[in-house]
């Protein structure tokens, strides 16, 4: 790539493309050679043992009714869209919508290169302020959700003593009508001397979601073992806090201006609409320079 910015170069200075023409050619390459090195760049600061496995993430609605519950599907969103753009799959694994608006749980699978890298930088408390159109009085409101984002394991780094567990089937959630599913086919399983909870219907096989929903419980379980053995708890996984104002990473303000800050390294971006769709880029940038201690711009 360096070498076609040096052929478009010299192509300009010896007249063979129009000055014009060349200086875009060498614009548009020196953004591309730009952008890889600043990807280069990121990747530096991967430094976890788990930073280039896939990413377990899951959200949960706080403080705010409706509200939150409809904040929870617009970060979800985001976090699709956000995917989509990397060329990563992601596979849902759990979702509990709500009956009038937005969710009440969801789990899925990020899988692509270093997914739990980049997406480690997302766990914590989201706030949103913005007229709520669930608010005949149009009035300013702030909603939670909460984002908790672990790595996927092999099975093999953790083992489960089946005496361990509770299992339970019951019958998958859906939108109604012909989709609803008729069988017990959703799965649920407790971790008895944890208490950890998981639980996997978005198959129509029970087998499968049982599958999933172990899969799921061993990264848990490993993240888990993994927090107690290290010196500091917060290294791996972060800082676990009430799902309510005070605790917030990152707040998205829709209104009366537009503005995105993240409240661990100061960075601000305007664009909310743009962060919705999925630029989350910057936002991953600065985590991981503020975690290795390295500088962080303010604003992008």
């Amino acid at each position: 790539m360096i070498e076609e910015a040096g052929v478009f170069a010299e192509l300009a200075d010896e007249g063979e493309l129009g000055e014009e023409e060349a200086l875009s050619e060498l614009q548009s390459t020196l953004e591309e050679i730009k952008e890889r090195l600043d990807q280069m760049e990121t990747e530096t600061l991967l430094s976890g043992n788990y930073d280039f496995n896939d990413a377990i993430m899951s959200l949960h609605p706080g403080a705010g009714g409706l509200e939150s519950q409809d904040w929870a599907e617009m970060l979800m969103r985001m976090y699709y869209r956000w995917s989509e753009q990397k060329g990563y799959e992601v596979e849902l694994i759990d979702l509990l919508p709500d009956d009038e608006a937005g969710i009440k749980s969801a789990t899925f699978i990020v899988r692509g290169y270093a997914a739990y890298g980049y997406l480690q930088a997302e766990k914590g408390v989201h706030r949103m302020i913005r007229i709520s159109p669930f608010d005949t009085s149009r009035r300013r409101h702030t909603s939670f959700a909460s984002v908790d984002v672990i790595p996927e394991v092999e099975e093999e780094e953790f083992v489960i003593n089946p005496d361990d567990l509770k299992i339970d089937t019951f019958r998958a959630s859906g939108a109604g009508g012909q989709h609803v599913n008729k069988t017990d086919s959703a799965v649920r399983i407790t971790h008895l001397p944890t208490g950890i909870v998981v639980s996997c219907q978005n198959d129509r096989s029970q087998h499968s979601n049982r599958q999933q929903a172990m899969h799921v419980l061993l990264a848990k379980l490993a993240e888990l073992n993994r927090r107690e053995q290290e010196e500091e708890i917060n290294a791996e996984r972060g800082q676990q806090r009430e799902i309510a104002w005070g605790s917030q990473i990152r707040t998205y303000t829709f209104h009366p201006f537009t503005l995105v800050k993240d409240h661990r390294t100061g960075l601000e971006v305007g664009q909310v609409e743009s962060v919705m769709n999925g630029n989350l880029d910057p936002f991953i940038e600065a985590y991981l320079r503020w975690k290795a201690g390295g500088k962080v711009p303010l604003k992008k």
